[in-house]
């Protein structure tokens, strides 16, 4: 069982965050400040979770205590800027608050294990004279995926991933502008820190950054920095994430939320390496590379005039597509394996393992959240489960209302083969969510939504949940 140190002053949030770990079968102490930590020994804990602001010595002081045990940062949007700096200090990442509790959880998952790699890396390493007599490897040096990516922490043996795993290979050495495809809960993270840590820059920051989770009003000032008095409320200046991941890689996930006048200033630090900080009149450089990732059709947004051309065409140099968990074939078995025995070691349930009927329901379910979805109910089926065995019904998998579904998908795209007669793309080259988005994309200036809806031979609740996993942006108009 491991263990986690949480430093937090809000005994609320504190008392919040030890009973979300305990559930997840870690043991936890806590501490209200940096002084009270020095009951403890911190070298015996696994991790420590440390508030940025608490009372008397910031959170950062745990970095320097805590020599051989990662720190890992909370901080709220508003210093998010300190959080960055205190990664410089040592710290292994931060998160911002108030936290999603899954994202939590998924991060000291991954912090865990990769501090259990590492000293099995060194436990294993040859002490003999010869052996240490050998030049160090340099850990910037670029690694080629191997298998099925787990060096990479990403599992997939499927064509369409070990395609994958070799363009990252190839990418990753590179300081190309690098976007990701994919739906929705597909791993676009996992690919972008496996980039960082196969490059030249491994040793400097990888700031990510969700575009969608930033509000509109701040996100120029959280990216490019601000001048004092730029704006109400600037009482001082303030560099922002790009120039905090100088030398290293900024991951900005759902890219196509940016405002378009975040969109400017960013195509500015593509094609002259500058920033100017909002409220400042000069510019200076900066070396950063950038991996950026959506789930939108930037294509078509930039032909709608949602996302600047210019700037889709400097972000899609390399461009890798990360397949739906429904395109993967039998992947999609051997990621849950290693959810549930990731699961039962957290729960110490030794011995839990799919029934027959559940393997096939796995394998038979479209899952549209994808590997969040699937790790969501292998989670739930391993602490409801009385037994060794988890069951179809303990997934929680309704194959019958998919297999309606996929009627449903057929019966529409059978209406809009009949009920097309633009005839500009043959509908036979086309699969039905191609299919979908251009019908959609080609009526909806002239349709309602429960035209299109009828059209599609769909409900509006489908069509509004079509929208969002394909990502196409809704027109809005008085009618709809």
């Amino acid at each position: 069982m491991s263990h986690i140190l949480v430093v937090e002053d809000e005994a609320i949030i504190r008392t919040a965050l030890k009973r979300l770990l305990e559930r997840h079968q870690y043991q936890v102490k806590e501490a209200g400040s940096v002084s009270e930590t020095e009951q403890y020994d911190l070298n015996t804990f696994d991790l420590i979770i440390s508030d940025l602001r608490l009372p008397g010595e910031p959170g950062t002081e745990m970095i320097k205590r805590a020599l051989d045990t990662p720190v890992l940062i909370m901080t709220s949007y508003a210093s998010l800027r300190s959080a960055v700096d205190s990664m410089k200090l040592g710290a292994v990442d931060y998160i911002a608050k108030p936290f999603d509790h899954d994202e939590m959880v998924e991060t000291v998952q991954r912090i865990i294990a990769a501090r259990s790699e590492r000293q099995a890396a060194q436990a294993s390493a040859p002490s003999s004279p010869a052996a240490n007599s050998k030049p160090a490897a340099n850990v910037a040096e670029p690694v080629q995926p191997q298998g099925d990516g787990h060096d990479m922490g990403i599992i997939g043996s499927c064509e369409s991933m070990q395609t994958l795993f070799k363009r990252i290979g190839k990418v990753a050495p590179t300081d190309s502008t690098v976007l990701i495809q994919g739906e929705s809960g597909t791993g676009k993270e996992l690919v972008a820190r496996a980039m960082h840590e196969r490059s030249q820059r491994a040793k400097a920051p990888l700031i990510s950054v969700n575009c969608a989770a930033i509000p509109e009003t701040l996100i120029e000032s959280e990216l490019f920095g601000h001048e004092k008095g730029s704006f109400t409320g600037a009482t001082a200046g303030r560099t922002g994430l790009v120039e905090a991941a100088d030398g290293g890689t900024l991951f900005l996930d759902e890219i196509g939320e940016l405002p378009l006048e975040a969109q400017a200033r960013l195509l500015r630090v593509l094609q002259e390496g500058e920033i100017r900080r909002v409220g400042s009149v000069q510019s200076h450089k900066v070396d950063v590379r950038l991996v950026a990732a959506t789930h939108r059709d930037l294509k078509t947004m930039a032909r709608q005039g949602l996302f600047r051309e210019d700037l889709y065409y400097r972000l899609n140099v390399i461009e890798l597509r990360l397949p739906p968990l429904r395109d993967r074939g039998k992947d999609v078995l051997l990621i849950a394996e290693a959810l549930l025995q990731r699961a039962a070691a957290n729960m110490k349930q030794e011995g839990l393992h799919f029934s027959q009927d559940a393997r096939h329901a796995i394998l038979n379910y479209t899952w549209p959240g994808n590997v969040r979805e699937l790790e969501n109910a292998i989670e739930r089926s391993a602490i409801l489960c009385d037994h060794d065995e988890i069951t179809a019904d303990l997934l929680g998998i309704e194959l019958d209302a998919e297999i309606e579904r996929a009627s449903e998908a057929a019966n529409a795209l059978q209406t809009m083969q009949h009920s097309d007669s633009s005839g500009q793309e043959p509908a036979e080259d086309l699969s039905l969510e191609d299919y979908f988005q251009h019908f959609v994309l080609e009526h909806q200036e002239h349709m309602t939504e429960t035209q299109l809806a009828h059209k599609l031979g769909i409900s509006r609740k489908c069509l509004w949940e079509r929208r969002q996993r394909l990502g196409i942006p809704r027109k809005k108009t008085a009618n709809s």
